[in-house]
């Protein structure tokens, strides 16, 4: 609804040019979903049936079909609700909050598999007490597998095992406080 309030004089609705640098935005933020690898599109907040429309986009390699399609997908995008888009921008910037918390859990797990690789079970205590749903016979194994590793300096298979079983540890306790 365009015009001017007969009572403020304001006016009613954006402009034409709001409206097109809007779009014009998330048609470039559609750019760098298409830009991005699936392993990468699969971490980001995308909901389902957008993710269907990236997928459709990468795919298309006609210039003027992709360039299209792109801007089928950017239609797909403007439906999406602020708070969505604005997620999805957030988990792309090497900055956002999505980020900055996965940076601060990756610095937590790799303090965690120092500390046990050093202390040994006396870590996997205070590890277990944070954490009683933990496989304490398997972490113990990892941590003895790793340990081995490294002193007959073969590949770190253990090490890196460690590191995804801790991460996927400390990740579940935000989730489970969250809902409570």
């Amino acid at each position: 609804m365009r015009g001017i309030d007969p009572e403020t004089g304001e006016f009613l609705g954006p402009s034409r040019s709001e409206q097109r640098r809007e779009a014009l935005d998330i048609r470039s933020l559609g750019e760098k979903l298409v830009a991005l690898a699936p392993a990468h599109l699969a971490k980001l907040p995308i909901p389902e049936d957008l993710l269907e429309h990236i997928y459709d986009t990468q795919r298309i390699t006609s210039h003027i079909a992709h360039k299209r399609q792109l801007q089928f997908l950017a239609k797909q995008m403007r439906r999406e609700s602020d708070e969505t888009l604005d997620a999805i921008r957030d988990a792309m910037e090497v900055g956002g909050d999505a980020a900055r918390r996965e940076t601060a859990i990756l610095h937590k797990v790799e303090t965690w598999r120092t500390r046990l690789l050093e202390d040994g079970d006396e870590a996997l205590a205070d590890l277990l007490s944070g954490f009683p749903s933990a496989d304490r016979q398997h972490l113990r194994q990892l941590v003895r597998n790793a340990g081995e590793e490294r002193r007959k300096n073969k590949p770190p298979h253990a090490f890196r095992e460690l590191f995804r079983e801790l991460r996927e540890l400390l990740a579940q306790p935000e989730d489970e406080e969250d809902e409570g």
